[in-house]
């Protein structure tokens, strides 16, 4: 047996370059598991080892080699099987879904118990919304736009992540109409939720401020990430006042609605893009089919008919082709006046190449279809946040 050679604070034991601390091999070597017994046991003559660089190692017997050649050739054959049936691609736009029920425990009880009413129909593991089986959900959760409209009745927190496929295949417009309103309602109410909860804070600041001359640690940090989001001055609060506020329903409803053809577009079926907003980077977007030959633009895509919903409103915002809306909105909230979506329509002349026939479509469409009676609609239960995560 060879003997083990002291080093500098370590001892290198028979099996090569095994480092204990010291005093370990003499603990080991006081049982009955001394060195010796663990090479007897082991049934290992010397004639099995090579010594190589001071190192000892067992030569590779004939049944290791078989084990790791079976190995190797079983990895080879799952290789070829992964290179010749891959998985499916997935697709670029997510298919609305009932996969998520995640609702806050604060979210009205009504809706809470209706939304397990519908989970235990069996119709929570559908995959791929249909209209029809949406209009099932709405009816479950005794949603109906009459009832907001006639009696205040509060709107269900229920998130619709894309249009259902089957969109165009409505044949009855009012259908068509109801159906879309329903679904996208939702999603501006609790975008607007969420902005006049910053608004609100914005306001406590000036307020703080204008009193004492200092803002809060705590703020500070809080308005730069505000700061940069609204593309503004990070201690400008008047600006930031005039930025942040909501967009009135009726007046989302119905761009979402001209932009998208009611939800049947290839930009809202594809990309759940249902207000035609503008890029001019390949990414995340697609090309219009009939674009002029000296056009660049392509039309932005969203991952979530919300995240649109909010893409939709910061652009408004903050582009400074939407200035004069922003200070109509302003003007309107000093005099304590109520936002409409027809007055502040009439400021929009510059979102579409239609300039003032656009404008006077959306009109059209929000007084057609009693879209001003939904400015006063409100999500039910207390306003909570969801973390973007859709219901439906």
């Amino acid at each position: 047996m060879k003997k083990t050679k002291k080093t500098s604070g370590s001892k290198t034991s028979i099996f090569g370059n095994i480092r204990h601390r010291p005093g370990f091999r003499n603990k080991v070597a006081k049982t009955d598991f001394g060195g010796e017994f663990l090479v007897s046991r082991m049934d290992i003559k010397s004639k099995e080892f090579d010594n190589i660089g001071g190192a000892v190692k067992p030569k590779m017997a004939t049944f290791e080699r078989t084990i790791i050649g079976l190995m190797g050739l079983c990895t080879v054959s799952l290789v070829a099987i992964a290179i010749s049936s891959p998985h499916p691609t997935v697709p670029q736009s997510p298919k609305a879904n009932f996969d998520q029920f995640d609702l806050d425990m604060e979210t009205a009880s009504g809706t809470v118990s209706a939304l397990r009413s519908f989970k235990q129909s069996g119709l929570a593991g559908i995959k791929h919304l249909t209209v029809g089986t949406l209009s099932q959900a709405f009816s479950t959760l005794d949603y109906d736009l009459e009832d907001v409209r006639d009696e205040g009745a509060s709107v269900p927190r229920v998130f619709v992540v894309a249009i259902p496929q089957d969109m165009p295949r409505i044949s009855v417009p009012a259908d068509r109409k109801r159906i879309f309103f329903k679904t996208v309602l939702p999603l501006v109410l609790k975008a607007n939720d969420d902005i006049l909860k910053n608004r609100q804070r914005v306001l406590r600041i000036r307020t703080a401020k204008n009193k004492t001359g200092k803002i809060a640690a705590a703020d500070r940090l809080w308005l730069a990430a505000i700061a940069e989001r609204y593309n503004v001055e990070r201690y400008n609060l008047n600006e930031m006042v005039r930025r942040i506020d909501i967009i009135p329903p009726s007046l989302a409803l119905a761009q979402a609605a001209e932009e998208s053809g009611w939800g049947t577009s290839r930009f809202a079926l594809e990309g759940n893009a249902i207000f035609g907003q503008w890029t001019f980077s390949n990414k995340r977007s697609l090309k219009p089919q009939k674009r002029d030959e000296d056009k660049e633009h392509r039309v932005r895509t969203f991952t979530s008919l919300m995240d649109a919903v909010e893409a939709y409103i910061l652009n408004l915002n903050t582009h400074r082709a939407y200035r004069k809306f922003r200070q109509e909105r302003l003007a309107l909230r000093t005099r304590g006046q109520r936002l409409t979506g027809t007055g502040l329509a009439g400021t929009l002349t510059s979102y579409s190449e239609r300039g003032s026939k656009y404008v006077r479509t959306i009109q059209s469409i929000i007084t057609g279809n009693q879209l001003q009676s939904l400015d006063k609609a409100r999500l039910g239960g207390k306003s909570v946040s969801l973390d973007n995560k859709p219901v439906i």
